[in-house]
């Protein structure tokens, strides 16, 4: 029987990964809608303007650091408990992730690029990891590949949305990146800025997206970690979260024009070329390198 509040959900606010989730299969479907259905929450609990919302979220992660000791009264936190003891989604992942989320409280003014991957690996890494034991991998080494897509993912996302973050006040590039003054630094003005402001920022946005193909490169490689049918469904959704950057690049990283969007035709065209996931690669040992600004966070192994 599927979950079918949870593939709404999934379908209105990600219309990437419900496309995607049409090649897994209902239990996988429904379990990964699920898990999206809970990122949506926390993340909409986040942006939304209730009133209580800070300590909502320090209660959310308090049930999650001990079930045991769970209080709540979030149906959704209920929800997502079960999924994780039935799926062993580690809880660690699931903290981090609301870790992110009250950093998302305060005003993002990011100064490194440390600081931004450190950001991308807590609300996003983490959604690849749990997303991991949703999908049935049995080996461990899947992990590292699964945070480097929820990193790419998240660049993405950034890259896309400077518009509509700076509307709110935050500033997910880091300030050494741009050449500008302090004054400049505040996104609050972004949309009504000089053409040579706009110019650094979509500087700024090209590099969001170059590092962004680097983590999606090690991730199409360890997607052939994955049980053939969840491998051949996330590598669709990789692929078409990858265009929304490769379009963005080739309209000039214009941010100040809004969201750029992949239509059903793109996304079908995507989908044969994902088919090349089926196809068996031996799967090279993880860029270390690439988890170096990520010691010490969930799923990340020291060397």
């Amino acid at each position: 029987m599927t979950n079918q509040n949870a593939r709404n959900v999934l379908a209105v606010n990600g219309k990437s990964f419900y496309w995607a989730s049409f090649f897994l299969g209902n239990d996988k479907a429904d379990d990964a809608a699920q898990l999206y259905k809970f990122c949506r929450f926390v993340d909409d609990l986040a942006d939304g303007n209730d009133a209580n919302k800070m300590q909502r979220l320090i209660n959310v992660r308090h049930c999650l650091k001990d079930p045991s000791k769970s209080d709540s009264h979030e149906l959704e936190v209920a929800a997502f408990l079960r999924l994780a003891d039935r799926n062993k989604i580690p809880l660690i992942a699931a903290c981090e992730l609301l870790d992110g989320m009250l950093a998302d409280q305060n005003p993002a003014r990011f100064i490194t690029t440390e600081q931004l991957l450190r950001y991308c690996h807590a609300v996003a890494g983490t959604v690849g990891l749990m997303m991991c034991r949703v999908l049935g991998c049995q080996t461990s080494r899947a992990d590292s590949f699964a945070i480097d897509l929820g990193i790419a993912m998240q660049l993405t996302n950034i890259a896309r949305d400077i518009l509509e973050d700076s509307k709110m006040g935050r500033r997910y590039i880091p300030s050494n990146w741009l050449v500008l003054c302090e004054s400049e630094l505040s996104p609050s003005g972004w949309a009504e800025a000089s053409p040579q402001m706009h110019t650094a920022i979509a500087n700024g946005c090209e590099k969001l997206l170059d590092i962004a193909e680097t983590y999606y490169a090690s991730a199409m490689l360890g997607i052939h970690l994955l049980p053939w049918r969840s491998r051949f469904s996330i590598n669709i959704a990789l692929r078409i979260y990858r265009h929304i950057g490769r379009q963005l690049k080739r309209n000039g990283c214009a941010w100040w024009r809004g969201r750029v969007v992949v239509s059903a035709l793109q996304k079908t065209r995507l989908s044969m070329f994902g088919l090349s996931a089926l196809l068996p690669r031996r799967v090279p040992p993880h860029a270390s390198e690439l988890h170096h600004s990520l010691r010490g966070l969930a799923g990340v192994i020291e060397h």
